[in-house]
């Protein structure tokens, strides 16, 4: 149950930049995570409008935990911040500070478009202090990916669309590339919604089992809000459903 946001936020991201005007302040997305037969977790994403540097951003916080039984034997407390410029879809601030069992990392970065660098400090271990890594015309972090893809339009993620893609993950650089592959009406706790599929290529080996391995549904409609993700992991699967929302922008239409 390691990275269970990694796991969540990894799959829906876009390169590049675009205005991000379709999140509510306030909004609050919660998605209850099962590894195998367990109910071992839930993750949570909640958004508030502010300023950074005197300029308008969102501020998303992730936050991830297991539950039950998974906990006893495996605690995790993730929590994940990123400040995006609402103008440009771009992250200015982005922290990760997580607990999974034993393991502890706390990495905050900076990002500056303007000359393609971050600077990366190491908050669990200061003596480390901050270094200037280059990066990438439009880099996107784990979280302001997700918000950067939920800003886009119908059109922009129709059927057979093929988008690549550089995300900021702890402390390196990964390529992605996204298929949009089609269109489902998904059974949920709320009921039946339409959806589209989305499968990204990932790096197999260090947590998923195939390039392949892993499937995301997101609403097919203005906000684009995650509904089911399903993983096979290097070890046994993962599933992630949605189990509660609040302040969406746009009314969701569920059937049942």
């Amino acid at each position: 149950m390691k990275k269970i946001l990694t796991l969540i936020a990894v799959l829906i991201f876009f390169l590049g930049s675009a205005q991000i005007d379709n999140i509510a302040d306030g909004e609050s997305i919660s998605l209850r995570i099962h590894y195998g037969f367990l109910n071992a977790g839930t993750a949570n994403l909640t958004t508030k409008k502010t300023t950074y540097k005197g300029i308008p951003h969102l501020y998303v916080k992730g936050t991830g935990a297991t539950t039950g039984a998974v906990k006893a034997f495996f605690k995790v407390e993730d929590l994940y911040e990123s400040f995006i410029n609402t103008a440009t879809g771009l992250p200015s601030f982005y922290v990760r500070n997580v607990r999974e069992g034993s393991y502890r990392q706390h990495l905050e970065t900076a990002f500056n478009h303007d000359n393609n660098t971050l600077i990366l400090t190491d908050k669990k271990t200061p003596a480390n202090g901050s270094k200037v890594i280059k990066s990438v015309k439009g880099v996107q972090d784990m979280l302001s990916c997700f918000y950067y893809l939920r800003s886009k339009s119908s059109e922009e993620l129709k059927v057979g669309t093929i988008i690549n893609m550089n995300v900021w993950i702890d402390d390196e650089m990964f390529p992605f590339q996204l298929k949009v592959t089609g269109t489902e009406n998904l059974k949920t706790k709320f009921g039946t919604i339409s959806s589209l599929k989305i499968i990204p290529s990932v790096k197999s080996g260090r947590v998923f089992k195939e390039k392949e391995g892993v499937t995301m549904w997101v609403s097919n409609d203005a906000n684009h809000i995650p509904l089911l993700l399903k993983a096979e992991l290097a070890v046994g699967s993962l599933k992630a459903s949605i189990d509660d929302y609040k302040n969406v922008k746009y009314p969701l239409k569920f059937t049942k």
